[in-house]
């Protein structure tokens, strides 16, 4: 099991870079952290068995976040309803590589294909979608750099949901007890996931 260095959110953004498109997380050598939001009965069973199964849908497209912030943002802090559970789920090093390389972006982007009908079919075969968003400070606001996140589908999801699992983690008590120093104190005492850029075997800017 990956060990989640925390940080002072105070420090968590010095070595980072604040624009472009970026894959920031955690990472060992042979390991990638990515994050999850769930129901309560999803997250129970995956970290009971340490893989994904019960009421888990293999039928429905998977999103998973590199990053810790970003996973905050969309989940509210794990206040919205069935986002109540972040699981940190350690997924091979190889197998994160696997998924970048399929990835295929959700948006057309004419320097990547030649017209929308190749880039409508790159998205029909592949079992990756790529979306880069704006990433977000603790209270929400928008930053300059863009965030990674990853939907996964069909075979690369049934490998994902078992077969590159290494551990997984319910951080959610963690979130609850930033989220009330977050709205109690602001950014004076958050802490936050120690964080780093990600190196894949493909430039940022050709993923997708």
């Amino acid at each position: 099991m990956i060990d989640l260095k925390t940080v002072l959110y105070s420090d968590y953004e010095i070595d980072l870079p604040q624009t472009g498109k970026q894959i920031i997380g955690s990472r060992s050598s042979e390991s990638v952290i990515v994050y999850q939001a769930y129901r309560p009965s999803i997250a129970e069973f995956a970290v009971e068995n340490q893989y994904f199964g019960g009421d888990f849908k293999l039928s429905r497209m998977s999103w998973i976040k590199t990053n810790f912030l970003w996973m905050m943002y969309r989940s509210g802090w794990a206040s919205k309803i069935g986002q109540e559970n972040i699981l940190a789920i350690e997924i091979k090093a190889s197998a994160f590589n696997e998924i970048i390389e399929n990835a295929v972006c959700s948006s057309f982007d004419s320097s990547k294909y030649e017209d929308e009908n190749k880039w409508k079919n790159a998205m029909s075969e592949s079992c990756v979608r790529l979306q880069w968003d704006p990433d977000h400070d603790p209270f929400g606001k928008k930053l300059n750099r863009k965030a990674i996140q990853l939907g996964l589908k069909d075979e690369i999801l049934k490998k994902y949901s078992k077969d590159w699992i290494l551990s997984i983690q319910d951080i959610s008590g963690f979130v609850k007890e930033q989220r009330e120093s977050l709205l109690l104190n602001g950014l004076n005492d958050l802490t936050v996931i120690q964080e780093e850029m990600i190196a894949v075997n493909i430039d940022y800017d050709d993923i997708g």
